[in-house]
């Protein structure tokens, strides 16, 4: 059996065309959704609270006229 270019990149498409199905299917399962919204939350999880304000409003404030 003689595979041609052609014939080849005809099996690599259709290799990659049936990977992308597969990972849309596995992406969109309805079985995932609570994983995946937990994950969309991970880049905030490391933020630290911001400080608290002063209590003074005017110990921040420069003094100069």
């Amino acid at each position: 059996m003689d595979m041609s270019s052609g014939m080849i990149r005809g099996l690599g498409t259709l290799v990659v065309f049936i990977a992308f199905i597969g990972l849309a299917l596995w992406v969109f399962n309805a079985k995932r959704t609570a994983e995946f919204a937990e994950a969309c939350m991970l880049p905030f999880a490391d933020d630290e609270p911001l400080p608290a304000p002063p209590e003074d409003p005017t110990a921040t404030r420069s003094t100069r006229p």
